[in-house]
């Protein structure tokens, strides 16, 4: 017998049974969801890591709740070098964890009791729900909203805020919508979470990956905030070396509330011990070596950008929606009088799966609408050309 933590249906949804089911067919598709940086000439070569981990002293172990020092300096190293005011990370307030995914629970199992809610912005990626749900936590959504870029809507994020919200998630750049806070929404944000004494949880796993023409990696939380704040970061993203399984939080704001939060984290991470030593040991060089791994990822989400917008300005009958940064790019299906198609998102994914052999994921994925559809910007260029051939 499983717990109520546990779902009680595990029935996949059309789209999923469909994609199965054209796979075990043998069909040859155009996967455009793929964002996995270890495939496609994107990752480290097995030289390079053998080298990295070659280098780290891994005979002893060590256990440490925050992780190593030496691995904890060489992340407000990279902080430091962003040269983007961020610099003033205390390694005494940084853990490191197995992925942002234990990241994310530790910091539920820290701030919240069963009940309680957390504030999380919609459109996003539906990963921070079934996290909350082992832990009997719930979600309140607060809008984002498309204008002439995503802007929070803090009318709506006030709103939601109630006698059990426990802490707000900001998610910069945001998956899939690619947007961050302009100053002015972060400002009103810290404020309002300062004034009430909620703490911000920011998700910042793809801040080094603005969109071309960019460079600067994207805004960071991390060092001092006016408001109570966790960031959670890792080199799944950073360094596109997911298999390596190490990320790591941040704490930052008030000290008093620093410092307590501090304590309530390191006694959750001795429990699980969770970093490997051979990641732990590994990590002062697996992030000097980013940049080539950045470079080529950069390189190939130019490639395609260039002909998502290519493909709008040809007439093709979708619309690349604004975005900043990030991994992913949201098209949106326009009918023949060049209005918004309101209607079909989860037709359009699986009518490209049927009739195209494309995959992309449905707009409902992430509360989008039903004329979006979602892609990678990590799949090679050569495959997104093809299908947006087919697209028409």
């Amino acid at each position: 017998m499983s717990s109520t933590r546990i779902p009680d249906d595990f029935t996949p949804n059309r789209w999923t049974a469909l994609l199965s089911d054209r796979r075990a067919s043998g069909r040859a598709l155009l996967d455009l969801t793929d964002t996995n940086p270890t495939r496609g000439g994107l990752g480290a070569s097995d030289a390079e890591l053998r080298e990295a981990l070659g280098e780290a002293s891994l005979s002893r172990y060590e256990p440490d709740p925050h992780g190593s020092a030496r691995a904890r300096e060489a992340i407000a190293g990279y902080y430091k070098d962003r040269g983007d005011g961020s610099g003033a990370v205390d390694p005494e307030r940084m853990f490191l964890t197995a992925s942002t995914s234990e990241a994310y629970a530790h910091v539920i199992r820290l701030l919240c009791e069963p009940g309680d809610e957390i504030l999380v912005p919609t459109p996003s990626y539906p990963l921070i729900e079934p996290l909350a749900g082992l832990e009997h936590v719930r979600l309140e959504p607060y809008r984002l909203r498309l204008e002439n870029r995503w802007r929070a809507d803090l009318d709506s994020l006030e709103a939601a805020i109630g006698p059990k919200t426990r802490c707000v998630v900001l998610v910069q750049p945001n998956n899939p919508t690619g947007s961050i806070l302009a100053g002015r929404e972060l400002a009103a944000i810290e404020a309002i979470c300062a004034e009430r004494e909620i703490p911000l949880v920011s998700d910042e796993v793809f801040g080094d990956f603005p969109w071309p023409p960019r460079t600067e990696p994207l805004p960071t939380l991390a060092g001092s905030c006016r408001a109570p704040t966790i960031v959670l970061n890792g080199i799944s993203k950073l360094c596109g070396l997911p298999q390596m399984k190490l990320g790591w939080m941040i704490i930052s704001g008030p000290d008093a509330w620093a410092k307590r939060v501090a304590r309530g984290i390191a006694w959750i991470s001795d429990l699980f011990l969770s970093v490997g030593a051979p990641a732990d040991a590994a990590l002062p060089r697996l992030l000097e070596r980013r940049a080539g791994f950045q470079a080529r990822l950069r390189a190939r989400m130019e490639r395609n950008l260039g002909l998502l917008r290519n493909a709008e300005a040809a007439g093709r009958g979708w619309t690349l929606l604004p975005g900043e940064g990030g991994w992913s790019a949201i098209l949106r299906r326009i009918t023949e009088d060049g209005m918004d198609s309101r209607t079909g998102g989860q037709g359009i994914a699986e009518r490209l799966l049927e009739t195209r052999d494309i995959v992309v994921h449905p707009g409902y994925f992430y509360d989008l609408p039903d004329s979006d559809i979602v892609l990678s910007l990590l799949v090679e260029t050569s495959v997104l050309e093809e299908a947006l051939g087919r697209m028409d």
